[in-house]
């Protein structure tokens, strides 16, 4: 199944002043861009690009880098655009999520803290996650592209800690971005469908 680079599934205004219009022109269009073309030349190359893409992640990882590095990197921001909205963010999440959340992670006003945390603790490039593992939610981190898939999770939250993603933005004030994020950007309701699925 070949990559293909999605359309943001908002303008490219719609996220100021938390994420503007030249970060996503950068990240999406240049980035995003060249993670769906190398990964479809190494797909290609290896054999694999008829699989699916979490197929080619978890194939390629440990065994071929730069088809994991893209295929990773693409997994990742095929769902990142969809985990951020305009009007986003905030406490009001839905039941489902908001009680598995005090279940498993202690309140939101914890999930908050320790996402932020991994998300500012990730030295170098990376993502801050939340997933659901063996049926319940966790907080990790990983470097560069790698994602929970690989670790037998099931993402349903991802921030880009990669300096692309917020240093138009925000500088090197890396824990502001983390923060802007969860507060004003996160789709929960991208978050519970995932969530949903996973659980099943």
């Amino acid at each position: 199944m070949a990559f293909e680079l999605p359309n943001l599934p908002y303008d490219y205004d719609a996220l100021a002043p938390y994420m503007s219009r030249e970060t996503l022109e950068y990240h999406h269009d240049k980035h995003h861009l060249a993670y769906v073309t190398n990964g479809n030349k190494l797909a290609e190359e290896a054999g694999l690009s008829d699989l699916s893409l979490e197929d080619i992640v978890k194939k390629s990882y440990g065994t071929n880098q730069p088809l994991f590095n893209n295929a990773g990197q693409h997994y990742n921001h095929v769902h990142f655009w969809k985990w951020m909205k305009k009007g986003g963010g905030g406490t009001s999440l839905p039941g489902k999520l908001d009680a598995a959340i005090k279940s498993d992670l202690g309140g939101y006003d914890k999930f908050r803290a320790d996402f932020v945390a991994a998300g500012t603790g990730q030295f170098g490039s990376g993502w801050a996650w939340l997933s659901v593992k063996n049926g319940k939610l966790e907080i990790s981190k990983t470097p560069n592209g790698e994602n929970p898939l690989v670790h037998g999770a099931t993402p349903i939250l991802g921030v880009d800690v990669w300096e692309h993603s917020y240093y138009i933005d925000y500088r090197n004030a890396r824990p502001k971005y983390l923060e802007a994020f969860v507060d004003n950007l996160i789709n929960w309701d991208y978050v519970l469908e995932l969530y949903e699925a996973a659980a099943k």
